[in-house]
């Protein structure tokens, strides 16, 4: 009897311990490349996935190799860039010309929001309790489209003619999240003199009438990026969000303090380092040999409804810099020391100056050339068109993120204080 009753339950506690139960609200969705053969460096392919039912993404798995894959994207779309088709290139002009292997189409056709962002080989990243993006049902995400930049083709051309599977696999639920995830991106132009160190600085007004609540941030840039951080300012106040060296696994990293909020009337600010040792000068583009400056800040809310804006965009340098904001107080007397240091060794990056003669021409037609590469730029990562980025009229507006039209209206500076006295 004794003996008939250890064996029974020890079988009860391998049948309780040694599988874990399933959630049956839970599953892995695989949105993976399917089998693509990528002919040409610097190709952007994009592959889709419809969303029916509502699901909530709590997690991110990546598949890829850094020395293959430059980045992984993951957009929510309202409608995609191509319905019709299971790939297509949806990159860089030049790249896009050189290769007819893939048909060509912006990552979404309208409703662009990022979702997710992978580099250099970072690990999978796993939300916040009762937290996740919500996708598919009501939602404005009705597809979403997994985006990969190929840096290097080799395997993939003859006489090796290997396919590719990189993407991600997404853990969902259906269980409703109490507190709904975004992604909010800063991001500038800008040249890179050579021989230089140049900080791209981008900073936009938060106005929505909602708190977000920062949890995580990611930092992004090529091989001439020292440091990228980001910054919350409020009446003067500077308050990081993150910092980072974008040499490090470009991973989402925890917020600098936990329980920072970002609330209306806020600035959000960020700062990209760049040391340019090269002999000739880098902007900013789409290609590996072009730079990035990239700012990702991760963030919930409470409730169902997210901001409308989701990017804040600078010009960068010459063009622009924080001394150029005009939409709040600053304060660069109390800019933070360590905005340029890496926090990784303490190194302290300065900027210096590329003293060269340059006619008012040679200044314009660098002006005219930067605002091309910025436009194009943005129209790939599926920002014009979406917030007022319309080609004619940013033209002649150089400050950031295109949000020339906020002003402190009536009730304005009273809600601000209302959410001061509740936070």
């Amino acid at each position: 009897m004794h003996a008939s009753c250890t064996i029974f339950c020890l079988i009860g506690l391998v049948a309780i311990y040694g599988k874990p139960i399933e959630d049956e609200t839970q599953e892995n969705v695989d949105l993976r490349m399917p089998n693509v053969r990528p002919q040409t460096p610097d190709t952007y392919l994009c592959h889709p996935m419809k969303t029916d039912d509502t699901k909530y993404i709590t997690g991110f798995v990546p598949h890829g190799e850094s020395m293959i894959a430059h980045h992984i994207l993951l957009y929510g779309c309202e409608e995609p860039g191509a319905a019709d088709e299971s790939v297509w290139n949806c990159g860089e002009m030049e790249a896009k010309e050189k290769s007819n292997d893939y048909p060509s189409a912006p990552v979404c056709k309208s409703g662009t929001k990022i979702l997710y962002a992978w580099a250099m080989d970072a690990p999978k990243l796993n939300l916040p309790k009762d937290v996740g993006f919500k996708v598919g049902g009501d939602s404005a995400i009705k597809y979403l489209v997994v985006q990969v930049h190929y840096k290097n083709v080799e395997p993939f051309v003859a006489p090796n003619n290997q396919t590719d599977q990189s993407g991600l696999t997404l853990q969902t639920t259906t269980q409703q999240q109490p507190k709904e995830a975004g992604v909010y991106l800063l991001g500038t132009g800008g040249n890179i003199p050579a021989h230089s160190t140049v900080f791209m600085e981008t900073a936009c007004l938060y106005h929505e009438d909602m708190a977000l609540h920062p949890f995580a941030f990611r930092t992004h840039a090529h091989t001439l990026g020292q440091v990228v951080s980001g910054y919350r300012v409020r009446d003067g106040e500077w308050t990081e969000i993150g910092r980072q060296s974008p040499q490090k696994p470009q991973m989402f990293y925890n917020v600098t303090r936990p329980g920072i909020r970002i609330l209306p009337g806020d600035i959000l600010a960020a700062r990209c380092t760049m040391k340019n040792d090269l002999d000739h000068d880098v902007q900013i583009g789409s290609t590996q040999k072009d730079e990035m400056c990239n700012f990702y800040m991760m963030y919930y809310v409470d409730g169902k409804t997210l901001p409308q804006e989701d990017s804040c965009w600078s010009m960068g340098p010459p063009s622009w810099s924080f001394e150029d904001f005009d939409q709040g107080f600053m304060n660069l007397e109390n800019l933070p020391k360590n905005i340029s240091t890496d926090p990784n060794n303490n190194e302290v990056f300065h900027a210096t100056r590329k003293m060269v003669q340059q006619t008012q021409n040679d200044v314009d037609r660098l002006r005219e050339d930067m605002e091309d590469r910025f436009l194009q730029l943005l129209e790939e990562i599926g920002t014009v068109g979406q917030g007022g980025y319309d080609a004619p009229e940013f033209r002649e507006y150089e400050g950031p993120g295109y949000q020339g039209y906020v002003e402190e209206g009536p009730g304005f500076k009273k809600v601000h204080e209302e959410w001061e006295e509740e936070y």
